[in-house]
């Protein structure tokens, strides 16, 4: 039994889960419905809390300490610490306005709904999901140790930015993976999905990125070093997106339910279309929501046929 004090929120209702998808993410709230349950909730549910953290992170009117601090008491909520009281902690931060976009701040101020729906998964999943934010807000914190005392962020080294990486995204990749391979099916396939899993998160960081260069600039971040060539992070998230592709296809080998390679594919898909624009039109190129459609179409089309698209298999490259 846990020493925390009793969480009295009610855990989100699935439509409104199914809401703050759509109002805080653009691929994630077109993937994680492709996903069946009790893997829809879970993998939902995970992006939320980290994208409480990610809010948190990136409050561009916050001083670094008062960031580093917020991210420490998320930390204590999450480690169940019966000191923190998240209703209280979620008004606070909601009336210190970490962000100007009313749906994350709406989302912060359900913290306590969000912990009660993390209590609510099955077990093995809940502690996947406490384990890896519980990583990703400790990594944040550290980043931000290096920021200035207003909180600007810069990178310095092309190794910088894939540690920043790492900790904001190829730790979702764990995290996904994971719970992947609770199904039975995946688990003897594990060691290769664990090794590709965090390359995968870090290609579509590394497009993110490239994408909002000129945006994260506004805000106070320079995430894309200035002693590194373009073309060397352009380069790196193409081979990233390469072991994307093969980490889908380790996973249609495995015999990964159609869900499941639907979810997986069609942000790889999506990165791979807009990388392509970024390299031609520079940063703040995505793509239309007609490529979007057409996409999901010819994902939807060839798993009907029990086989990828053609695209993830060109990108993947000949099986070893």
């Amino acid at each position: 039994m846990s020493d925390a004090a009793p969480v009295t929120a009610l855990p989100l209702r699935d439509d409104e889960l199914s809401d703050f998808l759509a109002r805080t993410s653009r691929t994630f709230a077109l993937a994680i419905p492709l996903l069946e349950e009790p893997l829809r909730r879970e993998v939902g549910l995970g992006y939320l809390l980290l994208r409480v953290a990610d809010t948190l992170e990136d409050a561009a009117s916050w001083p670094r300490e008062a960031r580093r601090e917020a991210l420490a008491r998320f930390e204590a909520l999450l480690k169940e610490d019966p000191e923190a009281d998240p209703e209280a902690l979620a008004r606070d931060w909601r009336e210190r306005r970490p962000s100007e976009d009313t749906g994350y701040l709406d989302l912060v101020a359900r913290t306590p709904s969000l912990l009660a729906s993390l209590d609510a998964l099955r077990p093995e999943a809940g502690a996947i999901l406490r384990h890896f934010v519980l990583k990703t807000v400790q990594g944040m914190r550290e980043v931000l140790s290096s920021a200035t005392a207003e909180g600007l962020l810069a990178l310095d080294s092309l190794q910088s930015l894939r540690d920043y990486c790492y900790i904001v995204a190829g730790l979702v990749g764990e995290l996904l993976t994971e719970l992947f391979v609770l199904d039975p099916r995946l688990t003897p396939f594990s060691p290769n999905l664990r090794a590709l899993a965090p390359l995968f998160g870090e290609g579509l960081q590394l497009v993110n990125i490239l994408k909002d260069a000129r945006q994260d600039e506004k805000e106070g971040r320079s995430l894309l070093p200035p002693n590194v060539q373009l073309q060397d992070v352009e380069q790196l998230a193409r081979e990233d997106l390469v072991a994307a592709a093969r980490y889908v296809r380790a996973l249609y080998g495995a015999g990964a339910s159609r869900d499941v390679l639907a979810f997986t594919t069609l942000p790889l898909l999506l990165a791979q279309a807009t990388l392509e624009l970024l390299v031609r039109d520079g940063a703040g190129a995505k793509v239309s929501r007609a490529v979007v459609t057409t996409q999901m179409i010819a994902l939807q089309a060839a798993l009907e046929r029990g086989a990828l698209p053609e695209a993830v298999e060109a990108l993947a490259g000949p099986t070893p």
